[in-house]
């Protein structure tokens, strides 16, 4: 019965956090910008979900993003309280928007599973499509901070850029989306849902 609702336990929880992450957020219009995307994908979601049910293990991958993002629109990534794991790898800076794009990366495993369910190609280029669809869309995501920042400018756009002085820190970002991506289609290869679910 649980792994059967596991969709819409998801659901309700991620509902519950949206709403806790627009009470008094740090920057109101940081928290607009921030979490657009998230509704995006959750409305996605929910439109295919009566549609083509993806495997549990795929919800959940994709929740770790949904649910890091919310916390994120709420304090702003550079100042979610994260100190407990930055002192743990001896860090002055928040890394909490490297683990938020880490698992952007997870989206890979759904892709994946739905071209290999649908019967659209080979498993091979299930996984590389995976791959490249995360990247392109990690690259986007650094384009659209840069000209949020450009055009808020001041105190939103730094936070929302959410670089914390580092001079690369798009490129870490799109690194991190890129593992993530690698890690996601590793576990798929192992679970291969695609031969144990139905269309």
């Amino acid at each position: 019965m649980f792994t059967d609702r596991l969709p819409q336990l998801l659901a309700l929880a991620l509902t519950a956090l949206i709403v806790w992450s627009g009470i008094a957020p740090a920057a109101r219009d940081v928290w607009i910008a921030e979490i657009v995307p998230i509704l995006l994908v959750f409305g996605g979601l929910i439109w295919l979900y009566p549609r083509f049910r993806f495997s549990n293990t795929a919800y959940l991958l994709m929740a770790v993003w949904l649910f890091t993002h919310t916390v994120g629109a709420h304090y702003t990534f550079a100042h979610v309280p994260f100190d407990w794991f930055n002192e743990l790898i001896g860090s002055q800076r928040n890394h909490f928007d490297r683990i938020g794009h880490f698992s952007v990366g997870f989206y890979a495993f759904a892709m994946t599973e739905w071209l290999l369910r649908t019967r659209q190609c080979r498993p091979l280029l299930a996984g590389l499509f995976g791959l490249l669809l995360i990247m392109a869309i990690a690259a986007a995501y650094e384009i659209i901070e840069w000209l949020f920042a450009v055009y808020y400018g001041g105190n939103a756009g730094i936070e929302f850029l959410g670089s914390q002085g580092d001079v690369w820190d798009a490129q870490k970002d799109m690194l991190a989306d890129t593992l993530g991506a690698l890690t996601a289609l590793a576990l798929y290869a192992w679970l291969r849902p695609d031969r144990r679910l139905a269309d």
